[in-house]
């Protein structure tokens, strides 16, 4: 019976390293089209970002994590999410690097104006 693949295990230092790796490479000229070209063409819809912008960032974040043993599905980038979520709690710099990397992963909310225009009819 064959074992399930080893899940890989990063030090806090490994994931600083790995965390700036993903941060630059949304930085990448090319990665930065891509991100950008998704965005317009969701606007602002939260469902067509979810459908278009999501999958480019999840590609972009699998061609850096593999590198570091992370399978090449959409399950590599949940584990090392998770891995990122659990030391952000111990270290301010990886939560500060993990901020960063979600304000490039989602845009930023609009909120509507208070007392907006809606009326009753």
């Amino acid at each position: 019976m064959a074992s399930a693949p080893q899940q890989p295990t990063l030090t806090i230092e490994q994931t600083r390293v790995v965390l700036s790796e993903v941060i630059q490479a949304f930085s990448v000229p090319e990665n930065a089209a891509r991100m950008e070209d998704a965005r317009e063409s969701a606007s602002n819809d939260m469902g067509k970002m979810l459908q278009l912008v999501l999958p480019v960032a999840t590609q972009i974040q699998q061609e850096v994590i593999k590198a570091y043993g992370f399978n090449n599905e959409g399950e590599g980038v949940l584990k090392f999410a998770r891995l990122v979520k659990m030391y952000e709690t111990q270290d301010p710099e990886i939560a500060a690097m993990s901020a960063k990397l979600k304000s490039l992963l989602l845009p930023p909310l609009s909120t509507p104006p208070i007392g907006g225009a809606i009326t009753a009819s």
